[in-house]
């Protein structure tokens, strides 16, 4: 939990704790992030880390991180048929760009399209991209995994997400060190997900 709380992330991250689920291990702590520009949300998404003592046989572990990441696109694309693809490797690119050992990821990519009528006619059409993903952080010295690692991985996938530029190579520092953004495709950017 230190390691998350002391993480160094991009300026444009505003990150908190929040109440973890109960249920799912007998250990669990999460953070909320957005992406922010000015007064704008441009991605948010929650992290959870789990942890059971006695291991976990579907995870093949002790620890796990648990995330919904999403953000409002262009309609138009999500026209594009490769997208969820492109948003899944994002995830894993983010954990290998750091170096990070992980396992067992599974998880979604959603796209969800609305169309206003009636009084709400004005509105522009929307799109939201969602992201829902798990894995096991593979632990390192001491049994623990380098859990400020993954979340400046999982931020990467925010900010990508949120279709902020990587950042240098001579600017990206973390708790794993320095991470390239070469080879790294960004969407433009758009518009953050709705304020209920």
């Amino acid at each position: 939990m230190e390691a998350l709380r002391s993480a160094r992330l991009r300026p444009e991250i505003e990150i908190e704790p929040t109440r973890p689920p109960q249920r799912l291990a007998p250990h669990a702590y999460a953070v909320e992030a957005a992406v922010v520009d000015g007064e704008e949300d441009l991605a948010d998404g929650r992290l959870v880390l789990l942890h059971d003592p006695d291991g976990h046989e579907a995870w093949k572990g002790t620890f796990r991180l648990v995330t919904l990441v999403r953000a409002e696109l262009e309609p138009e694309m999500a026209a594009d048929p490769l997208l969820p693809e492109v948003c899944w490797s994002w995830l894993t690119g983010a954990m290998e760009a750091r170096g990070l050992a992980y396992g067992e990821a599974s998880g979604t990519v959603t796209m969800a399209g609305s169309h206003y009528f009636g009084g709400l006619a004005d509105r522009r059409p929307a799109t939201q991209i969602e992201i829902r993903a798990s894995w096991t952080p593979r632990e390192g010295l001491g049994g623990v995994p380098d859990t400020g690692a993954h979340l400046a991985a999982w931020c990467d996938l925010l900010c990508q997400i949120a279709g902020l530029p990587p950042v240098p190579a001579d600017q990206a520092t973390g708790a794993a060190g320095t991470v390239s953004g070469a080879g790294i495709v960004s969407l433009p950017q758009r518009r953050g997900p709705q304020q209920a």
